[in-house]
């Protein structure tokens, strides 16, 4: 703010920020008007078409203050350039916080409402043992639904630990680099860290070696790729050419349109949690710690546990809180 042209331009971007929400209000206040409106008689109605308030009039008004916002902005943007402000506008939080997610479940956690989604899980692995080709299951629904408790418990299983020769876990997230990927599932093929060259063919190679015809399970969790052409082109020719009859790539993530690329089996779709599931999560969490189960306190819950409409993440944050 000690340069002057900076100064200049943040009143004007400040301005024009006025002016959007002037505009917004204008919306607004319309919806409000033709809602009032609704009652009145059709020749009011006609009539509403000739005056000031008419919506011709209205759409035409605000075409033309969209336009004049739109174009201020789009001058101060290339503005931007000339104080150095562009990257930190692009520096901003990645669009996925990353993260590392692993197999392992603690026996000692209870899950509610997920044993039905388990058991069809593990029968629709077990009945691939026939398919030659490497079979590649989506597990999807929204974010706090439960997709990893629900993988981890099928790869826990008994039956999945014992029909699998191979079993692998992977966390994507963001890094659906094919080189990366490759490494990480050559490492855990291995059961160790090891050097490895930086070329594909390379790559592909030893994993072919690694895994040759072993039946293999792999889980890919929290994926987001929606680039066709990566999957298509460079990973599915190299993880599904490998692997002995009923290989499965089970794949967990929140996009209908990384499912429908990955897909070869239909999807599992995750729903949210019935009502009496929802309150045996929430009470186990509220009530466990030495905490009675009181009447009043009990009343409060189940209201708290019908506005989260059956999401695990919501109602346990609620329990924390």
């Amino acid at each position: 703010m000690t340069n002057g042209y900076v100064k200049s331009w943040m009143k004007e971007l400040k301005s024009i920020a006025y002016k959007a929400d002037d505009v917004l209000d204008d919306f607004q206040y319309e919806a409000l008007r033709r809602h009032s409106k609704n009652g009145r008689s059709t020749s009011q109605k006609v009539h509403g078409y000739i005056t000031r308030r008419s919506p011709l009039l209205f759409r035409f008004e605000m075409s033309r203050k969209l336009k004049t916002i739109l174009e201020k902005t789009n001058k101060l943007l290339e503005e931007m350039n000339k104080f150095g402000l562009e990257n930190s506008v692009h520096r901003e939080e990645p669009q996925h916080p990353w993260r590392q997610t692993h197999s392992k479940l603690d026996d000692s956690t209870k899950i509610f409402g997920r044993e039905y989604d388990k058991e069809v899980v593990v029968k629709l692995l077990l009945d691939q043992q026939d398919q030659h080709k490497v079979q590649v299951l989506p597990i999807i629904g929204m974010g706090g639904l439960g997709k990893m408790t629900l993988a981890k418990m099928v790869y826990n299983d008994q039956e999945v630990q014992q029909h699998f020769q191979l079993k692998m876990w992977h966390c994507v997230s963001d890094n659906f680099d094919p080189i990366a990927l490759l490494k990480s599932i050559i490492q855990l093929a291995e059961n160790k860290r090891s050097d490895m060259p930086d070329t594909i063919e390379m790559l592909r190679k030893q994993l072919e070696g690694l895994i040759g015809q072993k039946r293999f399970i792999l889980f890919l969790d929290d994926v987001w790729n929606e680039n066709k052409r990566i999957w298509e082109d460079e990973l599915k020719p190299l993880l599904c050419s490998v692997g002995g009859p009923g290989s499965i790539i089970v794949v967990t993530t929140r996009s209908q349109k990384v499912a429908s690329i990955m897909q070869t089996l239909r999807p599992h779709q995750l729903e949210c949690l019935n009502e009496q599931d929802s309150w045996e999560l929430f009470a186990h969490k509220a009530f466990s710690n030495g905490v009675e189960e009181q009447a009043e306190l009990a009343s409060i819950g189940r209201r708290i546990v019908n506005k989260c409409g059956g999401l695990l993440l919501l109602s346990r944050q609620w329990v924390d809180c």
